[in-house]
């Protein structure tokens, strides 16, 4: 659906760049890598991918493609998130190696250096792991530990040290692209699909300009939808608390008969409310994760694109 047709340079970094509100840092991400690359030796394109910006955001990305022939760009009709920028941009990309960054420089871009001397050395995916998570408030650090927990255990990888900061090369990359699904997780797919790899640490930096889109809003429904399209462990998780509630009502009910033939039952209802109380929230929550499958079944059977592109250069 989105294979690069495009005549790819063995040798180039595409530098894959999502943005979404960030008229204030696009010139600089775009002289900043310039500099760095220049400075390194090392052929570069630079792809911006606006995601449905309300702001000046496009405006600046012609700005910086204007000044520098390297940049190009994908603008998107509307908003339709940082998964799908990123493969817009990975199938915009022409080089033989394509590193997904953020336009804000949380991520250091002097490793794209140390990322792409690897990739010299034969590895395929280099994938960027953090060693420090930069200033947070207490309260969305301990929401985002919970979120990654659960993630983590849900996917079988280390969400919370992982990122989107990424190195692949061409091969890796036209895997990911050959994946169908409208609904990707591009974190756990880039493990997925194998490939020699290896890693780079790096510190989370503070950004200059902005503030955060992650709130703890936003990382709860992250973690729920790519919880529920990458992995079946709730659906499991399920028939787990069936069991158990199986097994609580068994033995509760063998106490129930006990005390009846011996005449010291329980008076009155509470029982008997409590359990029903316990059973339907069971049920209700059964219900919900299976809609939340359901749901992502009725995106995938209507085959809509995961992006439509107003312009891109």
């Amino acid at each position: 659906m989105e294979k690069n047709t495009l005549q790819q340079d063995n040798k180039l970094l595409s530098v894959v760049i999502p943005a979404y509100n960030e008229e204030g840092m696009i010139l600089k991400t775009a002289e900043t890598l310039k500099a760095l690359m220049d400075d390194a030796g090392i052929i570069y394109e630079l792809i911006f991918v606006n995601d449905g910006s309300s702001d000046l955001t496009q405006d600046r990305i012609e700005e910086a493609a204007e000044k520098d022939q390297a940049v190009r760009y994908v603008c998107f009709s509307r908003n339709f998130g940082k998964e799908a920028a990123i493969f817009a941009g990975l199938g915009a990309a022409k080089g033989g190696c394509a590193a997904v960054m953020d336009c804000d420089l949380q991520h250091p871009p002097e490793v794209l250096i140390e990322m792409y001397h690897l990739w010299e050395d034969g590895y395929e995916i280099v994938e960027g792991v953090k060693k420090s998570r930069g200033r947070e408030s207490i309260f969305h650090r301990l929401s985002a530990g919970m979120f990654y927990g659960i993630m983590s255990k849900a996917t079988k990888i280390d969400m919370y040290r992982a990122s989107d900061f990424k190195l692949l090369d061409r091969r890796a990359v036209e895997s990911l692209l050959m994946f169908p699904e409208y609904h990707v997780f591009f974190r756990a797919l880039s493990s997925w699909i194998g490939y020699k790899k290896t890693s780079v640490e790096f510190d989370v930096r503070d950004r200059e300009v902005g503030t955060s889109k992650w709130s703890t809003s936003a990382l709860f429904k992250y973690a729920v939808n790519n919880i529920v399209e990458y992995s079946a462990v709730p659906l499991h998780l399920i028939t787990g608390i069936g069991i158990v509630s199986l097994v609580f009502a068994f033995a509760l009910g063998i106490q129930t008969l006990v005390r009846y033939f011996c005449g010291t039952a329980a008076e009155g209802f509470t029982t008997v409310i409590l359990l029903q109380l316990f059973s339907a929230s069971v049920i209700m929550i059964g219900i919900g994760i299976v809609g939340l499958y359901l749901a992502k079944i009725y995106d995938e059977v209507k085959r809509r694109p995961r992006y439509i592109i107003a312009k891109m250069k």
